[in-house]
């Protein structure tokens, strides 16, 4: 993500979320960026840039934020089921 200005990476992080509706966390690995500047942009410097794909994206993190106490479970329950089976 070098040599692009950060409204730029901040537009492109966002279009990737909406495309994929990856998580900040998902989206920083692919990206190699951190977690924090994923959240920055989408977050704080989107909404200055481009209020409406602010909105768009805000909508998959609250969503993903509501799931995720499913998503650990879920990673809970496959962990202790592969050291049962070992």
């Amino acid at each position: 993500m070098r040599g692009i200005s950060i409204e730029e990476r901040a537009t492109q992080l966002a279009h990737y979320i909406i495309d994929s509706k990856d998580t900040v966390r998902g989206t920083a690995a692919k990206y190699g960026v951190s977690k924090s500047t994923v959240h920055k942009d989408v977050s704080e410097r989107l909404l200055k840039i481009n209020p409406i794909l602010a909105g768009e994206v805000r909508a998959i993190l609250d969503e993903n934020k509501a799931e995720r106490h499913i998503r650990g479970g879920l990673a809970t329950k496959l962990k202790y089921s592969k050291q049962k089976n070992n």
